[in-house]
């Protein structure tokens, strides 16, 4: 019996630069909060942080940026207890 390895976002290389080019974003004050939230906790993050993480990276500028200032409270595929988790941080860091 052989046994697989599991790649995770830490340890991937690869993964983290993706998530990190994702963070980059049309919007200004988004690119700001994400990539010092980054600067900051990327090393920590837990794999079910960077699903959350990847999941805000599909919103639109406008959505994810009323989600971060809490204008808007997530919807849909994003209304998921560990994504709300994710954003309380963003909006304190």
């Amino acid at each position: 019996m052989s046994e697989s390895k599991v790649i995770t976002h830490q340890s991937d290389p690869a993964k983290r630069a993706r998530l990190r080019w994702r963070a980059r974003r049309g919007l200004l004050e988004n690119d700001l909060i994400l990539t010092r939230f980054l600067d900051a906790n990327e090393n920590s993050l837990t794999d079910e942080e960077v699903d959350a993480f990847s999941r805000l990276m599909e919103l639109s500028d406008n959505t994810l940026m009323d989600l971060i200032m809490a204008k808007k409270q997530p919807e849909a595929e994003v209304d998921l207890p560990h994504v709300h988790a994710l954003l309380l941080r963003l909006q304190t860091a």
